[in-house]
């Protein structure tokens, strides 16, 4: 076996210190794989099989005790032994060093790091440009099995975030919900999908159902990189890495890579980038649960501190007009895709901190309050199917038809994506919220038509997206503190963010 040199665990008092080891050990091992691949790439077949590992942290402690009850992360369970693998400290050295220095402080205890036994697949050890099985032919890249660890799914699930996680006996407790190879997974699946790096992703992520939407951000990004809006945004970044900056800031090295892709990939992405990564990231996903569900999946890595939904949805009572706002305060899942990982008896919350955020962003950009903002926005419940064309059901031989099921819920909107993202916030621990706008009201005969249509969508998606922004906007102004929920945490629950 062909390995880069043993890190035993070492002690850290310091969070800079303890992300300093982390950062040795992992780029050790990647140097050593990314110098083999090149090896076995050039002809040369290595003497052994080749095997990185992850590097991991953790932390023991004796007491339930801990600095403050009030925080919904940074602190273990109980007394015990939590460890986790790390990847990427490039790219998550600033979370990784708060979760350090939280820990640090509610515990009093020293917080080791070492190389784990978690072999790191070699795909994941490709730098960002490298298309390395591209120059194997088919019997080089079976041979590739043979030489190199491949990626686990049994490493990979989501046991812990889902609750179901059981450690063997003696076997350290977790201390992230993802481990270092599920992380890196859904980084390379973020590539794959969005069209972008992960280093380009914010900390705060709209998702939409709709390309007008995306016409608009990239117009609204465009003019806060020609100046004429500021809001501490330094970059604006499009599928491909097409970076722009922001006028009089110099270009960075690889924004020189970046090109438009010959075509769109399945959820371009889009980045209105600030330096603290606190800026906008917005995405589409398409129409559909499936859809929603696989991006999220994917993001939750990224431990965002909220996202939210913006898009069109059906309204489902008389008294709604074309262009109302729904906010969601429950969640009728008729989606299906998150059944066996959250059951549906799980109830999803609505958490204030986003509620109170959208209900002001709609307040401020419509210039409306109180009474009169009733006029365009309700609160209620929004129900999400799998099935876009559910009005051809039968209705009228009893049973339990969506329109009566939808009534007996009290929702008052439709749509296919919202309750998958909420529940999936739910799930990941991720502070969600939903913000929809009324573009047809099937049940009444107010559906879309040609022209009515791209009249409808030019008149309001400027306002609806602004109102998304503006709250995202508030979200980041009352600090995130605020915004991390404990009715998001579990009886056991991690530590990390």
């Amino acid at each position: 076996m062909l390995t880069p040199p043993y890190a035993a665990p070492a002690r850290f008092d310091a969070p800079q210190a303890a992300l300093d080891r982390v950062k040795q050990i992992y780029d050790a091992s990647i140097a050593h794989l990314r110098s083999a691949v090149q090896a076995f790439v050039g002809g040369t077949l290595p003497p052994g099989h080749v095997r990185a590992t992850y590097p991991f942290v953790r932390v023991h402690t004796d007491t339930v005790a801990r600095a403050d009850s009030r925080l919904s992360y940074g602190f273990v369970a109980g007394p015990g032994t939590y460890e986790t693998t790390l990847t990427r400290p490039d790219l998550f050295g600033p979370y990784y060093l708060e979760q350090f220095r939280l820990l640090l402080q509610n515990h009093g205890v020293s917080l080791e790091v070492g190389t784990s036994s978690q072999p790191m697949p070699v795909h994941f050890s490709f730098a960002e440009n490298d298309h390395i099985e591209g120059t194997l032919d088919a019997g080089r890249r079976l041979l590739l099995r043979d030489v190199f660890d491949l990626p686990d799914l049994g490493a990979m699930d989501d046991g812990i975030a889902n609750g179901t996680h059981e450690p063997a006996s003696g076997e350290p407790r977790p201390l992230a919900l993802f481990t270092a190879p599920r992380v890196d997974y859904s980084l390379h699946r973020l590539r794959h999908y969005t069209g972008t790096d992960p280093e380009h992703f914010q900390n705060f992520v709209l998702f939409t159902n709709y390309q007008f939407y995306i016409d608009e951000f990239v117009r609204i990004g465009q003019e806060h990189m020609a100046g004429s809006e500021d809001g501490g945004y330094t970059a604006f970044v499009e599928p491909g890495n097409v970076v722009t900056r922001r006028t009089g800031l110099a270009p960075r090295a690889g924004d020189e890579r970046g090109a438009t892709p010959p075509r769109l990939p399945q959820m371009p992405a889009y980045h209105l980038m600030r330096e603290d990564r606190s800026g906008i990231t917005m995405v589409n996903i398409g129409v559909g649960p499936a859809n929603a569900k696989t991006i999220t999946d994917h993001i939750a890595v990224l431990r965002p501190h909220a996202w939210v939904m913006l898009g069109h949805c059906a309204g489902l009572r008389n008294t709604q007009q074309l262009g109302d706002y729904v906010l969601a305060h429950g969640y009728v899942r008729e989606d299906h895709v998150l059944d066996e990982e959250l059951p549906l008896w799980v109830p999803i919350p609505p958490l204030a901190e986003v509620q109170l955020a959208l209900e002001a962003g709609v307040a401020e950009v419509t210039q409306l309050k109180g009474y009169e903002l009733k006029r365009v926005m309700r609160t209620g419940t929004v129900a999400s199917t799998d099935n876009r064309n559910w009005e051809l059901l039968p209705s009228r031989h009893g049973g339990s038809t969506p329109e009566r099921r939808f009534s007996q819920s009290r929702a008052i909107a439709l749509d296919m994506e919202s309750a998958t993202i909420a529940a999936n916030g739910f799930r990941f621990r991720v502070p969600y919220g939903t913000l929809l706008c009324v573009s047809d009201k099937p049940l009444h005969g107010e559906i879309k038509l040609p022209g009515m249509a791209n009249h409808f969508y030019r008149e309001r998606v400027d306002q609806h997206l602004r109102i998304g922004m503006r709250a995202i906007e508030r979200l980041r102004e009352q600090g995130v503190d605020q915004l991390h929920s404990r009715k998001l945490r579990s009886f056991a629950e991690v530590a990390f963010q």
